[in-house]
């Protein structure tokens, strides 16, 4: 149990793990024009689902399916760059798992819209 608990606490994996992180952060704003374009969506959309929900349950939804789209497309920026370091030679798994980590982007997307639609009409309706 000690070890389990030492391990939990491990400041240096942690401190690892965050610099990691960052990096892709980093990298994702840096390279990926999609990640900025969904970053800046964010920056209006978190503040305004703050003030537009009702209760703690629709903040979540409105900031949540936001936040969902920008972990979403770091995973298929991931996905991507796996792809490519592959070469540039077409291929159709390849390109499969690059036409799907896109489809998973534009659902989370499509999401986001359905939320907002939702809790706005509610709103607006009532």
């Amino acid at each position: 149990m000690k070890k389990i608990l030492q391990s939990l606490v491990d400041g240096d994996h942690v401190i690892r793990a965050t610099r990691y992180s960052l990096a892709g952060w980093r990298a994702a704003y840096k390279k990926e024009s999609a990640f900025r374009q969904e970053l800046t969506l964010a920056l209006v959309l978190v503040p305004l689902g703050l003030w537009l929900g009702r209760s703690g349950v629709e903040r979540a939804l409105l900031i949540g399916s936001m936040v969902m789209v920008l972990v979403v497309e770091l995973l298929n920026s991931a996905i991507e760059a796996t792809v490519d370091r592959g070469g540039k030679d077409w291929d159709e798994l390849a390109g499969r798992a690059k036409d799907m980590g896109s489809a998973a982007v534009m659902t989370s997307l499509l999401l986001v819209g359905v939320i907002w639609a939702l809790i706005l009409y509610d709103r607006l309706g009532s």
